[in-house]
């Protein structure tokens, strides 16, 4: 089946010209018309809980346009990692009644991606040790095999339906990172997160042509169902942008508008960061955006807070690998690689992007910055990771607002907007 190479869509940086509902769905129903999806069987890849999205506009729009026409038309929570998502908890993500999932919504199937259940693969290329080595600077001297969910072969058109935003490994999340790591096997995923660790986040974030997202895009190609993208472009306030059609070119015009709506610029770095976390991160794995949007204006030396008083885990899936790993600089592991080369690499590459900057010489490591877990985390367990700790019972958010002058910045609702220090 052939696919448009059309991108419908548009937006804009301006505030007051977000988008309305109903341009949503004319760019929506402009983009299904020109592919002619009638008869086929649909698979909509969507994010989790983790990612800020009107998903509930999207998904009533989706069964107006396509439900009837199309043959079948089931969605797939692109969870990567993440924990799996319950039925209540898909439920609220859609803004649907359990009633209504199980009546009005019976012919639509609603699946979580399972990471780790081997037997849901199937192998889609492989990548040579010869590149890998030279993308990880000789770490990883392997073959390395791109497996993904084999839940696609049982439709006819893939579309990711997700929104782009700056990203720590990737350099802009969306696109087709919804296949990988969203619904992809392990190996590829700790491999490309390995290769974001080893540029570290600094040099990584806010790029949109990175070497990891080039490795996405060539292993997108042996996908061997035809895909769709939809990538919106989001704030609290509103939808600043939507683009689709053509996979590549859709997720570059979103990406783009990123570029602009989701980095602020500040004059001059910062002793005191406190990033507060909103309630869509229960785990420091996904609450780390934190720090990772805001390390760049960080002073050396400095201090970013992670406020987050309604978190008590480090991570649902991988914590226990964290608790005998640590949270350390890119160099720790590197310079000590054969004691640590067989740990996850993913979950290594999260370590560091935690950490930030730093080196290791002479059995020493000097962290660039210090970074405070204000959470329900115990202090002995942040302390024996190498975080700082914080009671957050002691701690008032209101004492960091307006105090830029006086070297602290004030982040609510940390996570999604890019701080960058002005060239």
């Amino acid at each position: 089946m052939e696919l448009s190479k059309a991108v419908f869509g548009y937006g804009s940086p301006d505030s007051d010209a977000l988008l309305t509902n109903q341009e949503v769905f004319d760019i929506l129903n402009g983009v299904f018309t020109a592919n002619n999806l009638s008869g086929k069987r649909i698979l909509v890849i969507i994010p989790d809980s983790t990612r800020t999205m009107p998903l509930p506009i999207f998904f009533q729009y989706f069964v107006k346009l396509l439900r009837g026409k199309a043959a079948k038309m089931d969605f797939i929570i692109a969870l990567g990692t993440h924990l799996p998502m319950s039925r209540e908890a898909i439920c609220r993500h859609f803004d649907i009644s359990l009633e209504e999932m199980n009546s009005t919504y019976q012919d639509i199937r609603f699946f979580n991606h399972a990471w780790d259940q081997k037997e849901t693969f199937i192998d889609l290329g492989k990548f040579d040790a010869e590149e890998i080595s030279r993308l990880t600077f000789g770490t990883i001297q392997k073959d390395v095999t791109v497996q993904i969910n084999k839940i696609i072969l049982d439709y006819d058109v893939l579309i990711v339906c997700g929104p782009v935003f700056p990203h720590e490994v990737m350099g802009f999340s969306g696109g087709t990172k919804y296949f990988f790591p969203g619904i992809s096997g392990p190996e590829f995923t700790n491999t490309t997160h390995w290769i974001g660790a080893m540029n570290t986040c600094m040099k990584t974030i806010g790029v949109r042509d990175t070497p990891q997202r080039g490795l996405l895009e060539r292993a997108a190609a042996w996908i061997p169902v035809p895909r769709l993208y939809c990538c919106p472009v989001v704030k609290s306030e509103g939808i600043y942008g939507l683009f689709a059609g053509d996979p590549f070119e859709t997720w570059k015009k979103a990406a783009d508008l990123s570029a602009e709506v989701h980095v602020e610029y500040k004059s001059k770095a910062f002793h005191t960061v406190f990033s507060e976390m909103p309630l869509l991160y229960d785990d420091i794995w996904t609450a780390a955006k934190g720090m990772y949007k805001l390390e760049a204006v960080v002073e050396d030396d400095g201090e970013l807070i992670i406020y987050a008083p309604h978190i008590d885990e480090i991570s649902y899936t991988h914590g226990k690998i964290l608790d005998k790993i640590g949270y350390h600089c890119r160099d720790y592991f590197v310079n000590q690689w054969e004691k640590f080369k067989d740990e996850p690499w993913g979950v290594l590459a999260h370590s560091t992007h935690l950490t930030g900057l730093g080196t290791f010489e002479n059995g020493t490591e000097k962290k660039r910055i210090r970074v405070t877990l204000a959470t329900r985390i115990p202090k002995e367990r942040c302390e024996m990771l190498g975080l700082g700790y914080i009671n957050p019972e002691e701690i008032n958010p209101d004492s960091y607002k307006n105090m830029e002058n006086e070297g602290i910045l004030y982040v609510p609702h940390a996570g999604e907007t890019l701080y960058k220090i002005r060239q």
